[in-house]
């Protein structure tokens, strides 16, 4: 057999990577956790997730070739996690792409060369099997031609990737024969196979040949562009290397085990079943949530925060279980940073930030945790004794709304106990934040079936706007109307899409909106107006239109920008990247763009801020963004390649692609971001900027809009207008004198409301007076019912409480119907409490009378309603509840 290299995990990850881009390939880097403009993904949840925009056909890639290493998230077999031996919440995905270049003829041998060749990875090929979709000829046919044994080669029916409407094709998997040592299963269980449910074959590679559409018809179409689709899973691959039985004995794993070690005391990996499972979960979960609160995903009840927030509790429930009794994930930043070091080397520079939103997370669901914990134990031990087995659904709410115990924690504790969880009994109790929890699952994955209208026009088309907002003899090099292309379009067509070959309309890009204007012929005619551009898929802008006169492909046509329109959206690009730098120097070195636009009269900018942003700060940030303004300082553009740019400090934005050749903007001294959208020449040109709202729009992100300029100057005018005729209103003589009167009207009106409560209580004092006079016998003992006239429940209150003082009977029912609305209060003295006299359970029976429910403690209980007529009715049905 052949001697096994040992290779770590960066080592690994780097040498298929080099393979590939040896191989022609363009390595893209591995993309945020959170998806960027694709609402249909929760996380990046693959390599080819982010590359969907190329294989449907809506962007045409720089280079058809593509690798990477993507970190993805997958959550829905969370329960799995440290129960198996490869299931993660967070991995790596080796992948390599290819979009209508390349196929099955040239995509096989590499495989075989990168796992065989000694240059490579140097896998014995006796340890490799492969299967393939059994119709798939000319698969199996290329696999014998590069050496495979044929008994090496199984066929199987599973082979055919196909996720419903949308590309499609069969497939071709490669396990690695681990040995018998790994062999779980007896030699005649029929999984004992390559491809079967075994821990001794381990499938490292799927390659997916995308060569057909499944259509709504449930017919398979050959696809305009076949496509290579690939994916090897990191840690899979990095457990043969380095011979570990599981993942979690590899490298990047075992250091954040044996640091969850040391913050256990006592308990050591590999001695004991059960905490080795709690270990695993710790490592696995503490990887996933430090990425994507690095990625700008953080806590909370909604969507991707609320598995963060959950992966986080099941993790300290994990620690509990060692005996970790103090908070420590946050700790474990740093060690997740220096194991993905070498490739992830943002994770290490924002440890700190990182950590201190695990430490605080952590802190809460600590502080309740215990409690949860005691609660859920005595209901374990108690249905355990009673024979029931179940946890009620109740309880089961109590754990998640007091304690923090997500519903499938609480499952999971009760499974390992042997017990079930009334989850309809759950779900009734909270059906709101079920239905949150439920949005947290991972959505559909699917891909786009392919447009070929503009992936195949790859005439060059010229930007100018950056300079000219008019060009005078533009040639129509594109046309199409109705999905189709075509010579020329009428009135009335649909869809109507133009190329030019030359143009002044920036296509809607970064956050900033499409130009507007006309198109004019050479008789100064309109024929039509451009009402929104977007990018064709190589990149050239195409123009969307409604024509008031035929047009023509290769004729040539006057294009004009409306200008002032145009430079008002200037004017906000640029006051976006000036605050943007703004809340960096003002928030943290953390805070990242989470999405912008930029539209003609206002500025919206989101950003990722764990916290709320003060209003000292909000201050701080408008003054230093109008600072700039007024030093007068010049905005550069310079095309540069994108090292040199990064040398230059250029911050990256997210959503932006950048090809070999980036356009940097830069603010002097203060600002320097890649941007190719447009900009003014100095900032004074902004003249004002003014924020106008600030707040939180997710898990995390806040947003702030503004305006700039003259709409910043008509927002300060209206404000002005307001406190003008506020001053009016307040008979003040200047304006500076609107915040003393109106502080003075406050007092004047706390005054006024102290001394109507006096009245009322007086008034209810003398109310009592008589009502406590009529005392009413029942065969449960005194009664005192009556309707009063007070200001709402708080006197009601206070008289109950003079009655409880004067033990004047042994049931008070109290009435009161203010503004359409009607108050219950019922009193029940301690010795009829005694007895089994609830005051609960008589405002539950006399409630329904004012059409209202209500409870409480036994001694005191109240109800509101919308039915004040029914409170004589109410009243009358406490005495008969008595007779009873």
């Amino acid at each position: 057999m052949k001697e096994l290299k040992k290779l770590n995990s960066a080592q690994v990850r780097r040498m298929y990577l080099k393979f590939f881009e040896e191989h022609g390939h363009k390595v893209m880097p591995s993309a945020s956790l959170v998806p960027v403009n694709d609402p249909t993904l929760l996380w990046i949840n693959s390599g080819v997730a982010t590359m969907k925009k190329y294989f449907d056909g809506k962007v045409v890639p720089d280079n058809p070739r593509m690798t990477s290493s993507q970190k993805s998230i997958r959550t829905n077999d969370i329960e799995n996690v440290g129960k198996t031996a490869r299931h993660h919440t967070m991995f790596e995905m080796l992948g390599n792409f290819s979009v209508g270049d390349y196929f099955k003829n040239e995509v096989i041998p590499w495989a075989w060369e990168l796992l065989t060749s000694d240059e490579w990875f140097g896998f014995d090929p006796e340890r490799l099997y492969i299967t393939y979709y059994p119709k798939d000829h000319d698969a199996y046919n290329r696999w014998r031609e590069v050496g495979v044994a044929e008994d090496h080669l199984i066929a199987d029916e599973d082979n055919f990737w196909d996720i419903g409407q949308g590309p499609s094709g069969p497939d071709t998997e490669i396990f690695y024969d681990r040995g018998q040592e790994f062999n779980n299963l007896a030699d005649d269980d029929p999984e004992n196979y390559p491809g079967g449910e075994n821990e001794r074959y381990l499938e490292i590679w799927n390659i997916v040949f995308s060569q057909f559409n499944h259509t709504p018809e449930d017919t398979y179409e050959p696809l305009p562009h076949k496509n290579i689709d690939t994916g090897m899973g990191l840690e899979r691959v990095v457990s043969i290397f380095e011979n570990a039985p599981t993942n979690f004995e590899t490298d990047l794993f075992m250091p954040l085990i044996k640091q969850a070690e040391k913050f256990s005391g006592s308990k050591k990996y590999g001695q004991n079943k059960e905490d080795d499972i709690q270990f695993k979960i710790i490592a696995d979960h503490i990887r996933t949530i430090t990425f994507a609160i690095g990625d700008g995903a953080l806590p909370s009840n909604v969507g991707r925060g609320y598995v963060i927030r959950r992966l986080l509790r099941r993790a300290v429930v994990a620690g509990k279980k060692l005996g970790i009794d103090e908070p420590f994930l946050a700790k474990m930043v740093p060690t997740v940073g220096k194991i993905m070091e070498d490739y992830y080397p943002d994770v290490l520079k924002n440890a700190d930030y990182i950590a201190s939103v695990i430490k605080s997370e952590e802190d809460r669901f600590s502080a309740t945790l215990n409690g949860g914990l005691n609660l859920l134990n005595n209901v374990i031990a108690e249905a355990k004794e009673n024979k029931t087995n179940v946890i009620d659904g109740q309880t089961a709410f109590k754990l998640y709304d007091t304690y923090g115990f997500p519903i499938e924690l609480t499952k999971e504790y009760a499974e390992d106990e042997g017990l079930t969880v009334d989850e309809k009994g759950f779900q009734a109790a909270m059906t709101e934040q079920q239905n949150r929890a439920r949005n947290a699952r991972d959505m559909d994955n699917g891909m786009g079936v392919q447009t070929d209208l503009w992936t195949s026009f790859k005439e060059d088309s010229k930007y100018v706007g950056y300079t000219d907002l008019t060009v005078d003899n533009a040639k129509v090099i594109g046309l199409a109307h109705d999905g189709k292309q075509a010579d020329e379009a009428q009135p009335g067509d649909q869809n109507i899409e133009l190329i030019f070959d030359v143009t002044p309309f920036y296509a809607e890009m970064g956050g900033q909106v499409a130009d507007t204007g006309d198109i004019i012929d050479n008789y100064g005619k309109k024929v039509g107006r451009v009402v929104d551009v977007q990018h064709a898929p190589n990149q050239q802008n195409l123009h969307r239109v409604e024509l008031t006169a035929p047009i023509k492909k290769g004729a040539r046509y006057k294009l004009v920008v409306d200008r002032i329109r145009h430079l008002k959206i200037e004017k906000n690009h640029t006051a976006t990247h000036l605050l943007d730098q703004a809340l960096r120097n003002v928030l943290g070195g953390h805070t990242q763009q989470a999405g912008s636009l930029v539209e003609e009269h206002y500025l919206r900018f989101d950003f990722n801020h764990f916290g709320q942003v003060t209003a000292e700060d909000l201050k701080k940030v408008e003054n230093m963004v109008n600072e700039q303004i007024w030093k007068e300082i010049p905005v550069k553009t310079v095309e540069t390649d994108i090292d040199s740019a990064k040398e230059m400090g250029a911050i990256a934005l997210f959503s932006d692609k950048y090809g070999d050749k980036v356009r940097v903007v830069k603010i002097g001294d203060f600002n320097t971001e890649f941007c190719g959208g447009d900009h003014v020449k100095n900032t004074n040109e902004l003249g004002l900027f003014k924020i106008v709202s600030e707040g939180g729009v997710g898990a995390g992100v806040r947003r702030i809009e503004a305006v700039t300029s003259s709409d910043a100057f008509k927002y300060l005018q209206d404000r002005d207008d307001l406190l003008t005729k506020s001053a009016a209103s307040l008979k003040v003589a200047q304006i500076k004198e609107v915040p003393h009167q109106v502080e003075t009207l406050q007092n004047e009106l706390k005054e006024a409301q102290k001394q109507n409560e006096a009245l009322q209580a007086k008034i209810a004092a003398q109310q009592a007076n008589n009502v406590f006079e009529n005392i009413q016998s029942t065969k449960n003992g005194s009664l005192i019912a009556a309707e009063v006239q007070v200001a709402g429940m708080g006197q009601l209150r206070q008289l109950a409480d003079t009655w409880r003082s004067k033990e004047l009977s042994d049931v008070l029912v109290l009435a009161t119907a203010n503004d359409g609305k009607a108050n219950l209060l019922v009193a029940v003295s301690d010795a009829k409490i005694k007895d089994g006299l609830k005051a609960g359970d008589l405002i539950k029976a006399i409630a329904p009378a004012i059409n209202g429910g209500g409870g409480g403690r036994p001694n005191l209980a109240q109800a509101g309603g919308k039915n004040p007529a029914g409170i004589k009715d109410a009243l009358s049905q406490a005495k008969e509840y008595l007779d009873k």
